[in-house]
């Protein structure tokens, strides 16, 4: 069924036909409400459903919805944490080698997992990487926190809602490829999915017009807006995390601070990753307001509350932003739905 039991062809032929089929046909309508499964299941390698590692939450959350109660899904790089420096543990290797599909974001963001996953997979288990399959290197960014120096690209381009629907459409063609018995109804899933992302790129677009257009700067911490900003008409005017994942110097506070002056930025931005008490002190020296709640790897609430999801954590890094910059972002988001789409 999955891309590791194509060993020999009479067992495969009794997967497909053994293989549930029940609830695979398109739903007529979206669901009011599914359970939330989250992304922590233990992969244990049966022959029963695909097992599937992801990496930061964002995709893991996107590969749920298209995936639904058909896969066994594990997120390796824990929620709020940095994926760009995290170590994987020795009990990651063990997921990463029941994997049958491993997925990661690409574009240099997870080297540790992904060293790792060469390192641990089966030598039949691909590792697909989301970025790279998405655009091409005349798109990428180069900025304050990825400097074209040193030869990373920006790698967040699931903040840019398009980009996030592409990852979707991608793993939905890989979870049909390793389990055609449940194509279909990876299929069905996708198209829930895509109904809610078009709703919030709609949203997105509708909303951007409320901030006055002078006030369409980013000055974030953690330099994650850069796809999302070229999408909806922003202007990320700096980062202060330097590329090192280090705190500015004394002269890059300064000229933060006269720059946002200059602007006349009404509001900077915090990480939930990356808590700066330097950005609070340039905020507070500029005379800007300092929002320290943004999101970009940590969708809000627990593990299985509602909102834990990708549109969630999008829905709340909106309504925080547009507020903030004089926008309408409570108003516009206020009845936009965050809980899963998948079709049981």
């Amino acid at each position: 069924m999955s891309v590791r039991r194509i060993g020999l062809m009479a067992s495969v032929a009794l997967l497909l036909v053994a293989a549930p089929v029940a609830g695979q046909s398109p739903a007529a309508s979206m669901p009011a409400a599914v359970p939330n499964l989250g992304w922590q299941d233990e992969l244990t390698g049966g022959p029963d459903m695909l097992d599937v590692a992801t990496t930061v939450a964002p995709i893991s959350s996107l590969a749920r919805n298209i995936g639904g109660d058909r896969i066994r899904l594990h997120g390796i790089v824990p929620d709020a944490t940095n994926s760009h420096t995290f170590e994987p543990s020795p009990s990651d290797a063990q997921v990463l080698n029941a994997a049958d599909l491993i997925i990661v974001n690409g574009l240099h963001l997870e080297e540790p997992t992904l060293g790792l996953a060469e390192a641990s997979k089966r030598p039949e288990t691909p590792i697909m990487q989301l970025g790279d399959n998405t655009i091409t290197e005349a798109d990428w960014l180069f900025d304050f926190s990825f400097p074209q120096s040193e030869g990373d690209p920006n790698p967040h381009l699931w903040m840019n809602v398009q980009y996030a629907l592409a990852y979707a459409e991608l793993m939905r063609d890989w979870f049909s490829e390793a389990d055609p018995a449940n194509a279909a109804y990876f299929a069905t899933n996708y198209d829930l999915l895509k109904t809610r992302l078009d709703d919030l790129d709609a949203r997105i677009r509708a909303v951007v017009p409320t901030v006055p257009e002078a006030n369409r700067k980013l000055l974030t911490y953690h330099d994650s807006w850069a796809y999302w900003a070229r999408e909806y008409g922003f202007d990320v005017i700096g980062a202060v995390q330097a590329s090192d994942f280090s705190d500015p110097s004394p002269q890059d506070v300064a000229n933060l601070i006269d720059q946002i002056r200059e602007q006349q930025v009404p509001a900077v931005f915090g990480s939930e990753v990356f808590p700066s008490a330097v950005l609070e002190q340039i905020a507070s020296e500029a005379g800007a307001v300092f929002v320290d709640a943004l999101r970009d790897d940590e969708p809000p609430g627990a593990q299985d509350a509602p909102e834990h999801t990708y549109m969630g954590m999008l829905r709340k890094d909106m309504e925080i932003m547009m507020d903030a910059l004089g926008g309408q972002g409570t108003a516009t988001f206020a009845d936009f739905p965050v809980e899963d789409t998948w079709q049981p």
